[in-house]
C-alpha cells in the first residue's frame, strides 16, 4: 500500500478530498432563510409586484451579509420571482393579462399530463399521494397565517405534478411555483377569499376521485383558467376606478 506523502515537517499529508468543495451549511441556510422572508413578504403583500429591491435594503432588514442576499436575489430571479431591469436593479416580478392567461392555459395542458400518468397507475398508489396532499390542504386551508395557506396550496398542485412521476415536470416546478405565487400575490391583493380558493379546489378533487380525464379538465378549466379570467377582470375594473 502506498504510503501517504509527507509534508515538509515530516507529518503525512492530508489528500485532498471532495468534502472541500462543499459549501458551509450555515452559509446556505442563512441564503435559504432569506429567500422565504422574500418569498413571505410577496406572499402577504408586504413586497408589491413591480416593487424594487435592493441588497443593502435586504441586508440591513434581514442583519445578514450583501453577498448572502445577492446569493437570494439571484436565485429568485432565476426561478422567475424577481426580474432583473436593466439600469433599474431587481423588481418583483409581475404578471400583465395575458401573461396569466398564457399561464393559466399551460397549466392545464400539464396538469392533464399528470392527471393522464397518474390514473394509469393501476395500483392507485400516484393518485392516494395526492389524495394525501389534499387533506393536508383541506387542514390548512383556513389557517390564520396566509402563508400556512398559500404553501399549502402550493403543496397540493406540486403533488399532482410529482405522482406523475415525470421526471421533467418536476424540473419545471419552481419556475412554475413562482409564477404562481405572483399570480396568487396579484389575487391576494385584488381579493381574498379563502372559502371561494378552498370550494374550488374541493370541486377539482370530486373530479379527479370519478378518474374521468373528461370531468377532470372541465375542473382544471373552471379552477385555473376561469379562475385567471376573474382575475384579469377584476384588475381591468380596478385600474379603471384608479
Amino acid at each position: 500500500m502506498a504510503k501517504s506523502p509527507a509534508t515538509a515537517d515530516g507529518t503525512a499529508a492530508v489528500a485532498p478530498s471532495s468534502a472541500s468543495a462543499l459549501l458551509p451549511v450555515a452559509s446556505t441556510t442563512r441564503r435559504d432563510g432569506v429567500i422565504a422572508e422574500i418569498k413571505r413578504a410577496i406572499v402577504l403583500g408586504a413586497l408589491q409586484p413591480g416593487e424594487k429591491l435592493t441588497e443593502a435594503q435586504l441586508s440591513s432588514s434581514l442583519s445578514v451579509s450583501r453577498p448572502t442576499v445577492r446569493e437570494a436575489l439571484n436565485q429568485l430571479a432565476q426561478e422567475g420571482l424577481l426580474v432583473q431591469e436593466p439600469y433599474r436593479g431587481l423588481r418583483v416580478a409581475s404578471l400583465d393579462a395575458k401573461a396569466l392567461l398564457d399561464i393559466a392555459e399551460a397549466r392545464v395542458a400539464i396538469d392533464m399530463q399528470a392527471m393522464t400518468a397518474i390514473l394509469a397507475d393501476g395500483s392507485g398508489r400516484r393518485l392516494e399521494m395526492v389524495m394525501a396532499s389534499w387533506r393536508e390542504y383541506a387542514r390548512l386551508a383556513f389557517d390564520p397565517d396566509p402563508l400556512v395557506q398559500h404553501d399549502a396550496h402550493l403543496r397540493f398542485h406540486r403533488s399532482i405534478w410529482a405522482a406523475s412521476e415525470n421526471y421533467l415536470l418536476l424540473k419545471l416546478w419552481p419556475v412554475t411555483e413562482a409564477h404562481i405565487t405572483i399570480a396568487l400575490a396579484q389575487d391576494q391583493f385584488t381579493r381574498s377569499d379563502p372559502q371561494r380558493a378552498f370550494e374550488v379546489h374541493e370541486r377539482l378533487v370530486d373530479a379527479i376521485r370519478t378518474r374521468n380525464l373528461d370531468k377532470i379538465r372541465a375542473a382544471f378549466v373552471a379552477h385555473t383558467i376561469d379562475s385567471a379570467e376573474e382575475l384579469v377582470a377584476l384588475m381591468a375594473a380596478a385600474e379603471v376606478s384608479d
